[in-house]
């Protein structure tokens, strides 16, 4: 069967090591920005609990990782945070922006009266050499505009993509692109998320040839509509470990490692395992509380419900890659604390120390073409999947 020239795989790295019982990163590397200490670039103001969870979890990740954290936002505001909370700012300097852009924004405006917030504050200083990474838990929309158009795309990338790690029942985790982003897509992006999401996975997640999956109605190779026909073939003839079509069914149970779909499909299936997972939990500690024996039974098995708790809190992944763009972008939970942004930072610093971002420019280095319509019409589709995904980006 031919095969994708172009798709190749690098092997994993030990990315952090134990020190103490705890994860701790290496520090006697150098990693960041021609080998300087890494920095990360962090919206102070994105999110429902900014600025001070943002700082918090700054905070500890600069104590966790080793790093240093560019903060991005207010400055009179953010020190004055810091400083009625007891919170250090060491090793974190403070790049002031004088707006925020909101959820209720139009996305767009991070281009134009919104340019100076916050978050396109910290995208521009991403993309001019700043920063290694940049975290936001602030509007999914804008963050998707502003790194398209502030940070760029990587050249042979079609559309950038979300990703996003989700628990199966051995407490492992397959990770699920497109999430939300583009909504309509074309067979060719639905093979691109494939190995973009498997070049993630190799060098982030530390996933040994990721198992790639397709998900369909059904098993077989003849199911789902014309998109789901078209980029089974293309992904059967790649390089990339594909096991064929899966269903939404058996993901939790591990059947691949990467779950390739369209945006509308990939947000529903995970907005799905949100409310589920959150109704379970409810209807559980419903049962426990009906009367003395079921309460004591409870008692016997919460260390056990605790832990699948955790397994299924977001909290402890921390944020979901904007995989396609040519610097590491994530977007944390809107409603992140200092916990969660923390983790999210944790992503970032695992990101740029496993040179994701240059094994995937690597893979995807397209052909030079200089047909002046060729070049006219990738402008043009450059606009309108950007405005399309403008809109179509969710929480």
């Amino acid at each position: 069967m031919p095969r994708c020239p172009h798709v190749r795989f690098y092997g994993t790295t030990e990315i952090f090591k134990k020190r103490n019982g705890r994860n701790r990163e290496n520090l006697s590397e150098k990693f960041g920005r021609k080998g300087k200490i890494m920095k990360i670039i962090a919206d102070a103001f994105g999110g429902d609990n900014a600025p001070l969870e943002i700082i918090k979890g700054a905070a500890a990740a600069v104590e966790e990782y080793g790093i240093e954290v560019l903060l991005c936002g207010d400055e009179e505001k953010i020190r004055k945070c810091a400083a009625e909370n007891g919170l250090s700012l060491k090793n974190m300097e403070i790049l002031p922006a004088g707006d925020v852009i909101s959820m209720h924004d139009d996305p767009m405006e991070i281009r134009r009266s919104k340019s100076d917030c916050s978050m396109a504050v910290g995208l521009r200083a991403l993309a001019e050499g700043k920063g290694d990474a940049f975290i936001s838990a602030g509007s999914t929309g804008a963050l998707v505009v502003g790194s398209t158009f502030l940070v760029k795309r990587i050249r042979g990338v079609k559309r950038a993509a979300f990703g996003s790690q989700l628990p199966t029942v051995d407490g492992r985790h397959f990770f699920l692109m497109d999430e939300g982003a583009n909504v309509a897509c074309r067979p060719e992006m639905l093979l691109q998320y494939g190995i973009m999401a498997s070049v993630y996975c190799e060098n982030v997640l530390d996933m040994k040839n990721p198992r790639v999956g397709l998900l369909n109605i059904g098993t077989e190779d003849s199911k789902g509509g014309e998109l789901q026909l078209e980029a089974y073939k293309l992904l059967s003839q790649s390089n990339l470990n594909f096991i064929g079509n899966v269903e939404a069914r058996d993901l939790m149970n591990g059947v691949c490692d990467v779950v390739v779909t369209d945006g509308f499909t990939g947000n529903v299936l995970l907005k799905s395992i949100e409310g589920t997972a959150s109704a379970l939990m409810k209807m559980l500690k419903s049962v426990f509380k009906k009367g003395i024996l079921s309460k004591l039974a409870a008692l016997l098995v919460m260390p056990g419900l605790r832990s699948m708790k955790k397994t299924m809190d977001y909290k402890q992944i921390g944020g979901a890659p904007i995989i396609g763009v040519q610097k590491p972008v994530f977007k944390a939970h809107g409603n992140s604390d200092a916990e969660a942004f923390k983790s999210a930072i944790g992503l970032a610093v695992r990101s740029v120390k496993g040179g994701m971002i240059e094994k995937l420019t690597e893979h995807l280095k397209p052909q030079e073409s200089g047909k002046p319509q060729e070049k006219a019409e990738k402008a043009e589709e450059t606009q309108e999947a950007t405005k399309e995904t403008a809109k179509e980006a969710t929480e």
